[in-house]
């Protein structure tokens, strides 16, 4: 990929970040009345078959914290305007830089946009929309979350030295891959978290699988920093530990502890990333 093909791409996310900025602003019109305490027949339904989360971060801050259902929403505003912001971040930071990696930390970035589906859930309760709908919406989540974690692996892998002309070529295995992992997962419909959450099958086993890829990721960027013999990747190894761990803060949080320390962590974390590889390839 050129570097003007890349910039393209780039382009094209900030577009699609913005729209989706837009719809998430609107939407929000509709859902806050959704969130009242008072004894209102959808506020009722909203406490209906819900659990709580079971990230680390939550089950520690859950067990003195209450469910907000206005954090969880700005929660979710809060994902998509960092990608939206990450996104001209990048562009403004990389547009006459070469830097294979950050392909990947771009579509990772992009994907936090798709935190706007778990909003099908309090509109489900006032349109009573089909099941169809919350499965499908539901799927593409898990395969835009599970597409930005694998990408950001993949981002790892090309700091060590993978070749960049096959960059088509794993983009298709990595959807390709995402799709039968996401396809095969038995998804709850009438079961759901308190941060709007469909209760899916086989979570000890991808939150194993998401552990795997944390560690895996973090590990290959301090081999990148041996065999590039450049220190700078030991920092984007810390920038990608903390920005994973504000991600699964962020999208797995129903209180405003979780919401403000998911979205810092996150948001320092993609800086650091960034500034780090800018640093790098400046000079290249």
């Amino acid at each position: 990929m050129t570097l003007s093909e890349r910039n393209t791409f780039f382009k094209a996310g900030i577009t699609f970040c913005f729209i989706i900025t837009l719809l998430v602003l609107a939407v929000s019109i509709f859902s806050f009345y959704l969130y009242r305490e008072a004894d209102h027949s959808l506020s009722i339904g909203m406490e209906e078959n819900t659990r709580r989360p079971a990230y680390l971060f939550q089950i520690i801050s859950g067990s003195f914290l209450k469910s907000n259902y206005y954090a969880v929403h700005a929660s979710m505003i809060l994902a998509v305007l960092f990608s939206f912001i990450g996104m001209l971040f990048i562009y403004s930071f990389f547009e006459r830089t070469s830097a294979p990696e950050i392909l990947y930390i771009s579509i990772f970035t992009i994907s936090f946009s798709f935190e706007i589906i778990r909003l099908i859930l309090p509109l489900h309760l006032i349109n009573n929309f089909s099941e169809f709908y919350l499965l499908g919406a539901s799927r593409v989540l898990l395969f835009a979350r599970y597409f930005g974690i694998f990408s950001l692996f993949t981002a790892s892998i090309c700091a060590v030295g993978l070749e960049v002309q096959k960059i088509r070529n794993i983009i298709l295995i990595m959807i390709i891959t995402v799709l039968l992992i996401v396809s095969g997962i038995p998804i709850d419909t009438q079961t759901w978290d308190t941060s709007f959450y469909l209760v899916s099958g086989y979570t000890f086993m991808f939150k194993v699988i998401e552990a795997i890829l944390f560690i895996a990721t973090m590990v290959t960027f301090f081999v990148a920093a041996k065999v590039r013999d450049s220190k700078e990747y030991n920092h984007v190894g810390i920038g990608v530990a903390l920005a994973l761990i504000g991600r699964n803060i962020l999208i797995g949080t129903d209180n405003w502890a979780g919401t403000v320390v998911g979205i810092v962590l996150l948001s320092f974390g993609t800086w650091f990333i960034c500034s780090k590889l800018h640093k790098i390839n400046l000079w290249l």
